[in-house]
Parts: structure tokens; sequence; C-alpha cells
């Protein structure tokens, strides 16, 4: 039975009712022209994703920036489903901070959601001057109903805090960090996306290590305090013809299902996204796996001397695609999962210089939620190669009905 969204406050009760909430019929997508060699600004598109629709997997509107040179990075809403059922509150503002700008746009997604629209800008010097911080990197709904903004640098741009391995616990009504889990130099070397199981009673989660290749889990104990374990780990490839003798997996985006059972995550080099049971937390299992491009496949440069099989470039029709999994977004019900090939400008230009040139793209892939297991949808196909304006890189997604990664129920 499909649950509505409560119209007296945003979003749904629980995760699990989420799941029973209506298909997506649209997704927003960021799209970045910053350092791709086109002068125009970034923007936000609107994708059709109803099958029923004559405008299905199509570019339906796009709302430019103002300004060129943001980056557009990782957006989220006003407000989460943690404020259901308050009257006062609507999820109707997407919020876009920039990568390199320092802005902050604020969408109106509510008004015309086929066709967002621009209703404020906050200016780098006010961001700089309230906050000490420039280079914004993702944006998120708190539970208290104010919205939290990641920065990367300080107000002359420089790095922050300490980055590399380490996973920051902070005490969040005071703002101050109360301790620091070491993930070490070997295992641990960049993580990204932290998650949190979706029920409220969990207190713990899972964060991919990018130039490491690993998962760990994270995890309060007892006393109060923080740890963190490896889980899965991904041993990076003996390559020829690349830019480094070794080629790490990159695990570069992850999520969780609504219902806490599957976990994704999406390797950026080796080219694959992979779905595991973790009903067993400390011992997640593989049980799905598609290859999206990726710098191995057979048609690259790029040699396995172990004589291991390389995967076989992926096309959409006769639309080679270029690049590999970056980020991820899963229907509220599980049964799709989304994915985008962009990473960062620069780190594009330096992995995968034919994207950049040719466009990013959105596929979407089937997903088995019974016994595990991916396919990729071969009707399903947005091409930012073929922009009015030039190639684009296409970023996160999000539905305006909320999703697994911008959601939360504390």
């Amino acid at each position: 039975m499909e649950v509505k969204e409560q119209k007296c406050g945003p979003g749904f009760a629980t995760p699990l009712d989420a799941m029973k909430g209506p298909r997506e019929k649209l997704i927003y997508v960021q799209c970045i022209y910053n350092g791709t060699g086109t002068h125009k600004p970034d923007y936000l598109a609107t994708i059709d994703c109803d099958p029923l629709s004559e405008q299905y997997s199509k570019v339906i509107h796009r709302l430019p920036m103002p300004y060129v040179g943001d980056e557009l990075h990782h957006s989220g809403w006003n407000v989460c489903s943690s404020r259901h059922g308050d009257c006062k509150r609507e999820r109707n503002r997407l919020i876009l901070p920039a990568l390199v700008s320092s802005r902050i746009y604020v969408i109106d997604t509510c008004s015309n959601p086929r066709a967002p629209s621009l209703v404020k800008v906050v200016e780098p010097d006010e961001v700089k001057q309230k906050t000490g911080h420039t280079h914004l990197h993702t944006s998120h709904c708190l539970g208290n109903g104010n919205i939290t903004i990641s920065a990367l640098g300080d107000e002359n741009g420089n790095a922050k805090g300490r980055y590399g391995h380490t996973l920051h616990v902070w005490d969040w009504e005071k703002h101050v960090p109360i301790q620091d889990i070491d993930l070490g130099t070997g295992d641990g070397m960049l993580p990204l996306e932290v998650r949190f199981l979706h029920d409220p009673d969990e207190a713990q989660g899972y964060v991919g290590v990018s130039l490491s290749s690993n998962v760990f889990r994270f995890f309060k104990n007892e006393n109060g305090t923080w740890d963190a374990e490896k889980v899965i780990d991904i041993p990076s490839k003996k390559v020829e013809g690349w830019m480094f003798p070794k080629m790490p997996a990159f695990v570069a985006d992850l999520l969780i299902s609504l219902d806490d059972r599957y976990m994704y995550f999406s390797n950026w080099v080796q080219g694959d996204i992979r779905q595991y049971d973790i009903t067993d937390r400390k011992h997640p299992k593989l049980v799905g796996q598609a290859f999206i491009g990726g710098s191995m496949c057979k048609d690259e440069n790029v040699i396995l001397p172990d004589g291991e099989e390389q995967p076989e470039p992926l096309y959409i029709g006769d639309r080679r695609i270029y690049g590999g999994p970056q980020m991820i977004q899963l229907s509220l019900d599980g049964k799709r999962l989304y994915v985008t090939t962009s990473f960062q400008s620069a780190w594009d230009r330096m992995f995968y210089p034919d994207m950049v040139k040719h466009g990013a793209v959105m596929l979407q892939l089937d997903v088995d939620t019974e016994k595990g297991g991916l396919k990729i949808n071969k009707n399903f196909l947005v091409d930012f190669g073929l922009e009015p304006e030039g190639p684009a890189l296409a970023h996160e997604m999000r539905f305006p009905s909320g999703d697994c990664t911008s959601d939360i129920w504390v």
C-alpha cells in the first residue's frame, strides 16, 4: 500500500513509511561547467524519470545559476522528516552550496516542481564574514529544523581540521569535537561518505574510504565512546598502461536502503557498483555487482598483467559511457538505483578526460530487493553530452520527496 506524504509537515513518520511512498517522477541533478572549458554557469537540471511519460529520461528544465565558476557540489533540503507532523514546516527549498565560489543558492522546488526557481543567493563575502569558512561542500537539514553546511577551507581558503584518515565525532549541542577515530594510514586514507543507519535507535553506520578502497563500520560503545572496524576490503589491481602501477577501486559514494538491509557503493576508478546485504552489520555480504565504465575496460590502454578478465566497455545504444560510477541515489522503495559519472571537475580532467570531452551521463539500475542483484536499465539514459550549451558534468541527485541520503528521523 502506497503511503502519501503527510500534508501537515514534511516527509514521512518513519523510514519504513517512506519506503511505501510514491514512486519518483522527477529527479534534480547538479550539472557543472566549471573546469570544463565551457564558460557558462553551472545549473540544476530536472529529469523526468516517470516511465509512463513521453519525456522519460529527458532533461525537461534547466535552471542556470547567475554566475560562472561556482562548481555546485552536494545539495540538501531545508527540512527533514524529523519535522514530520510540524504544520509550520514544508520541504520546499533545495540548498545548493558551491565548492569553488563559496556561494549558497536557495532553490524553490515547490511552486513548480518541474521547473524550480532561484529565490536567494548568499554571496561568498557574507559567508566568509559570518562564518570564517570557504569552499562549501555539503548541505544537510538537521533534526532541530536548522541547516548545516560543511566547508573545506578557512576564510583564506586554507584547509581546516585534521584530514586524511580520521573520523571526527562532535557534540552537536555544544558544537565541539569530542573524539577522533584514526582509521590508519594504510586502510583509512581519504574517508568520504559517512552514512548512519536510518533507524534512529541504531548508533552505527558505514563510511567509504576512497584511496584505500575500504568500508569501515563505525559504532557507539556501551561506555559512550565511538570506534570503527574495517568490514570490506577491495584490493587494488596491478596494472600496466595507467598512471600508477596499482589501480585502487576508489570508493566514491555510499548509501544505505531505508530498511537498513542493503548498502550500495560506487568504485569510481575500477568502475563497478556493489550491493551488500548488511543484515549482519559486522559481516556485509556481496549480493550484487554491475560495471559502469571505469578505467580498466577492454578498449582502454590499461592491461591487467595477471591475466584477470577485464570488463567490456558499456554502451547504451550507440553511446559509449565514459568515466565511472560516482554519485548514486536509491528510490524510496529500494528498487531503482540511479548513478552519475562525474566526481569533481579537476579530478574528472585528471582521470577521465574523455568524459569531460563527451559529457557525463546518468543511468539507472534495477535492484533485486529479495535476493540481491543489479541490472542496468538499457531504456534509461540521460546524456549530458547533448546539452544545449555543450557537454556538462553531472553530479549529485535529489528526489523532491526526499531520499535515503538527505533525510533523517532524529
